[in-house]
């Protein structure tokens, strides 16, 4: 049957997009950044993947005002990198695993998670940024992508606890998969950030930090983070981190932590970077 091997949660500064591509990623600057995922890309050459249920947000590319789903499942055979406002990434296209990913939405949808199910859409920063973090600059993304999109850009946005539960479900939708598949699952977006009014620029790395830790015990108590706690420690678009709980609800209970790093700043963004493993 399927498996959940792991879990990665990772910043998706777009930032980090553009050194990538313009080949600044070893400069002074952005340097120290990538060195936190070096161990990360010559693990993931050994673990060979075969699907990664990618947990991204949607920046107003696939989705805008006038269509706001709080969890959105990509089930088509590919996705090409949006243009943002100044062209695509110059990444390789997205390839799916329809497969999975309708076996997945199916369990979800049976499960009482009301997902919305996506067949044709552009994927922008927030997907395609992790996937250069890991993968650098592949002529093909060694792994097949299902991207799972949750709103935390216009309020309301799903509780902790309801993108926990999201996690769990997401665990066992696999493991009912009869294909004998490695999967991982990959938390995406934060950590503290505000990018506009009085506050921008705002950084808390002693809260991050006491968020990872949270996410590296064997407790849940970041499920039950209120969002109030997100906004006023950890900006307007620290929210983005509860993408990360439906990682880390897909563990199980107990994990290894295979690799940390955080850095601040990158632009005005903390970076934060966990790769864990389920301990059974």
């Amino acid at each position: 049957m399927a498996r959940i091997t792991a879990g990665v949660g990772s910043s998706h500064v777009p930032l980090l997009g553009v050194a990538v591509d313009q080949g600044k990623w070893q400069d002074d600057y952005f340097g120290p950044i990538f060195k936190g995922y070096e161990w990360t890309r010559e693990w993931e050459k050994a673990e060979k993947p075969d699907v990664i249920v990618l947990i991204y947000n949607d920046h107003a590319s696939a989705f805008d005002a006038s269509i706001i789903p709080t969890f959105a499942i990509g089930c088509g055979e590919s996705y090409k990198p949006a243009d943002e406002g100044w062209g695509p990434r110059p990444v390789p296209d997205v390839e799916g695993a329809p497969d999975l990913a309708w076996h997945i939405a199916q369990s979800l949808i049976l499960d009482d998670f009301d997902m919305t199910i996506i067949n044709e859409m552009d994927v922008d920063h927030g997907l395609t940024v992790p996937l250069s973090m890991m993968f650098g600059q592949p002529e093909k993304w060694p792994a097949k992508i299902i991207p799972l999109a949750v709103n935390v850009v216009t309020y309301p946005v799903p509780s902790g606890n309801r993108c926990w539960a999201l996690g769990e479900a997401i665990a066992r939708a696999v493991a009912s998969f009869p294909e004998d598949l490695n999967v991982q699952i990959w938390g995406t977006g934060g950590m503290s950030h505000q990018l506009q009014g009085p506050r921008a620029g705002l950084l808390n790395r002693e809260w991050d930090n006491r968020f990872m830790d949270m996410l590296e015990s064997g407790t849940d108590d970041a499920r039950h983070i209120p969002h109030i706690e997100y906004l006023r420690e950890t900006g307007s678009e620290g929210i983005e981190m509860v993408m990360w709980l439906i990682m880390r609800g897909a563990l199980g209970k107990r994990v290894k932590t295979l690799h940390r790093h955080y850095h601040i700043p990158c632009s005005n963004t903390a970076i934060g970077h966990l790769v864990l493993e389920p301990e059974l």
